[in-house]
């Protein structure tokens, strides 16, 4: 008989770890608190408790190449970078052809998890549910939880002396929906990550005038990279994973700094962090230097402390007759639903085997699912922790013994603490390709790259030199799917399809200015390889 399985959350992590369940032969049913799937991606109007929460103009900062489900391209008419509106879409359209919603109970609060007195032989969990006002308890063979890490705000208005006499409008980023609220208003941002700068630059075209305050600074990045390319193609790849492996650190971040500063000088700016490219994410920000340089943000220290109508910088310098301060200060997350004694955080730490399995469990039935932070989409990690964690559940994998786990626990988090400067959610950072590629090879669906170079060399050159896109997880092992090659070789053509909506009479003559540059661009690849091969 299939083994049952509550999945909990009907977001990007949860509708792939349904299908994944689906595609392991096991019985799932999705528990979703809200009317509908999608998780952060569905815009709300209204800021609703213990929901996560996103604003009207929300556009993703990962491109549609790398943040598809790895069985279901995005369609080639899509933008490459989408509208929440969009992936919304988007994930409707894979709910749709799974056939996925027929196994979610909409309106369904999950109220507690707890072991089975027969856990330690059986593994079985009973789910306490609340529909309508009327709780059911059922038992599952396995628990998988998708409920993400945006949904309970951080909020430190203790670490800003006054902050109570203030008589402005306080409140978090989780709250923002529309600018027109704030029209004519000066608005202190407090918080330069993805969140405060985005929303700054939206409201920043209706306000009065935008103060973006930053603790540290940070480097901002762009959507759109070389040639055009989005960013995370153009730098998400097996070759360029491998430099960063090999190359000293030092030169890494000269590099990245000096690109960066190319674009606008940090320093003039006001932005330039304390710290070096790769010791903390960068921050996406499009528009920002646009911002600054008309004059529609200003770029400001720590706040040191509140007064009634203003407050008073680390520099000295102060603001007043400030309408609103929007605390952009990112999530905590905690699992209300489950007992401390199975999952216990501490300081936005929770100890779990590849971001997934408590290790401490006599037996490996709670998968956590998405619970990371990548430098990178979540939705291919996602999926890849569930292909692993259903065939764990499905007793096809063993995990290794406690200790061998505890150890890989330790080790991720003591080189994510040399890596990285302290942050709230340092030990949810991965780097995309190294963590995808891990995964993969749990579950035995990493790309043999040596067996495609001499099998098919035109598809293991796409494979290493161009975006490790999350379809090359379907080449081979469990879950292959036959149009893997086509969707990689195709790629280039669904990423320039989005933008080459008109159709370009090309110049005399610019077909045989480019032959130089390709002939360039190979003698290039071949002189690196040769070093790579000598190094090695």
């Amino acid at each position: 008989m299939a083994k049952t399985v509550a999945v909990i959350g009907a977001g990007a992590s949860g509708l792939t770890a349904l299908k994944c369940c689906l595609d392991e032969g096991l019985q799932p049913t999705c528990f979703e608190r809200s009317e509908d799937i999608g998780g952060l991606w569905r815009f709300q109007e209204c800021d609703i408790s213990d929901q996560a929460s996103i604003y009207k103009s929300l556009t993703i900062n990962t491109s549609k190449e790398m943040m598809s489900y790895s069985d279901f391209p995005i369609p080639k008419d899509f933008p490459n970078y989408m509208h929440n509106s969009k992936v919304m879409e988007y994930f409707r359209m894979y709910a749709k052809h799974f056939n996925l919603l027929k196994y979610i109970r909409f309106k369904a609060c999950v109220c507690q998890i707890r072991k089975r007195p027969d856990f330690p032989i059986t593994g079985q969990w009973e789910v306490v549910t609340e529909m309508y006002g009327k709780r059911e308890s059922t038992i599952f063979d396995a628990i998988m939880v998708c409920t993400g890490h945006h949904v309970y705000p951080y909020f430190p208005l203790d670490s800003f002396p006054g902050v109570k006499k203030f008589k402005g409008k306080i409140m978090h980023s989780r709250e923002y929906k529309h600018p027109e609220e704030f029209r004519d208003q000066r608005v202190l941002m407090i918080g330069l990550g993805n969140s405060g700068a985005d929303i700054s630059m939206d409201l920043s075209h209706i306000t009065k005038q935008i103060f973006l305050s930053t603790r540290t600074g940070t480097w901002v990045v762009n959507r759109v990279s070389d040639n055009g390319y989005p960013l995370d193609v153009v730098h998400f790849t097996r070759f360029k994973n491998l430099l960063r492996q090999i190359l000293p650190v030092a030169l890494l971040n000269l590099w990245g700094e000096r690109k960066l500063n190319t674009r606008f000088n940090h320093e003039n700016y006001g932005i330039k962090p304390q710290h070096r490219f790769l010791s903390r994410y960068p921050t996406v920000g499009d528009d920002l230097p646009n911002a600054i340089i008309t004059g529609r943000v200003l770029m400001k220290p720590n706040v040191k402390e509140f007064t009634e109508r203003g407050v008073v910088f680390e520099d000295g310098s102060h603001e007043e007759n400030i309408d609103v301060v929007i605390f952009a200060t990112g999530y905590n997350f905690s699992f209300p639903f489950i007992d401390e004694n199975i999952i216990s955080v501490r300081n936005n730490q929770v100890p779990l085997y590849k971001f997934i399995f408590p290790p401490h469990l006599e037996r490996p039935t709670l998968a956590i699912i998405g619970l990371l932070q990548p430098l990178g989409a979540i939705m291919p990690i996602a999926e890849l922790q569930s292909r692993w964690a259903t065939r764990v559940i499905k007793g096809l994998i063993k995990l290794p013994p406690v200790d061998v786990m505890m150890d890989d626990i330790a080790k991720k988090m003591k080189k994510n603490e040399k890596r990285y400067t302290p942050s709230q959610h340092i030990s949810l950072q991965v780097q995309y390709v190294d963590c995808v590629d891990e995964l993969a090879s749990l579950s035995g669906v990493k790309p043999d790259l040596l067996r495609l170079f001499l099998t098919d060399p035109k598809l293991a050159w796409k494979v290493f030199f161009g975006p490790c896109s999350p379809v090359q997880f379907r080449l081979n092992g469990p879950g292959k799917w036959d149009g893997a090659r086509e969707a990689i070789l195709t790629q280039k053509e669904r990423i320039v399809d989005a933008t080459k909506t008109r159709a370009v009479q090309m110049c005399s003559g610019a077909h045989a200015a480019s032959v130089p540059c390709l002939l360039i661009k190979a003698i290039g690849c071949f002189a690196v390889l040769v070093l790579l091969v000598a190094f090695l």
